[in-house]
């Protein structure tokens, strides 16, 4: 049976980060793919504006450039409205293929606060087991939430999905507010998608 691992976000920009994440999570549970899905409109990103998708899409296939068993899809991006996980989760296996896949779902530890109030959250974690990517130095993950707001079997669940990492010292956040001013190299972005963000002038900067 195919372990196929799911990685969702907006990835605005993809960064080193992101990268180290998905190869961690893909040796610690054997995945034999990930795949990257970047989101039209997160619902827990109200009102915030992103780059254009394709754009982010583009930025996803040149940061895992030939890396085996990498790989990124477009759903989220094709599908209008909201981008709710459940429906990517039911939807994207038939699409790659991959209908009996055992299915796992890289997350990072600071989206589990608001984890219970995901649509069909308890249906999600039926149909997935969660990768729960947590840095050193972070706050530790809300699995007592998890345990409050879904039960002992659902926590149980994301509990053996803690994954550990060295503390990564990137964001998006910061590289979005850093990109005007750095040079032409930084460790945070691939040279492929640091080039493509300075051609198509993304987050304030120029070519």
């Amino acid at each position: 049976m195919t372990r196929l691992g799911i990685f969702g976000g907006s990835f605005d920009p993809v960064h080193a980060g992101h990268l180290h994440a998905a190869r961690a999570a893909q040796r610690a549970f054997r995945l034999d793919r990930v795949v990257f899905v970047p989101a039209r409109n997160p619902p827990h990103k109200p009102g915030r504006g992103l780059a254009p998708g394709d754009d982010r899409l583009a930025m996803l296939r040149l940061a895992i450039g030939g890396a085996p068993n990498f790989e990124v899809h477009a759903i989220e991006l094709e599908r209008p409205g909201p981008s709710f996980t459940i429906d990517t989760v039911r939807a994207l296996p038939k699409l790659l293929g991959e209908d009996g896949a055992e299915l796992f779902l890289v997350l990072g530890s600071d989206n589990l606060e608001g984890l219970p109030s995901w649509r069909e959250a308890r249906e999600l974690l039926e149909r997935v087991q969660p990768i729960v990517v947590h840095r050193e130095g972070d706050p530790e993950p809300a699995f007592l939430e998890i345990e409050r707001a879904l039960g002992a079997d659902a926590a149980r669940k994301v509990r053996a999905g803690h994954l550990a990492l060295p503390p990564v010292e990137v964001s998006s956040t910061d590289l979005r507010a850093k990109l005007p001013a750095l040079g032409s190299r930084t460790l945070a972005l691939a040279p492929d998608v640091l080039a493509y963000i300075r051609e198509r002038g993304l987050y304030g900067t120029r070519a």
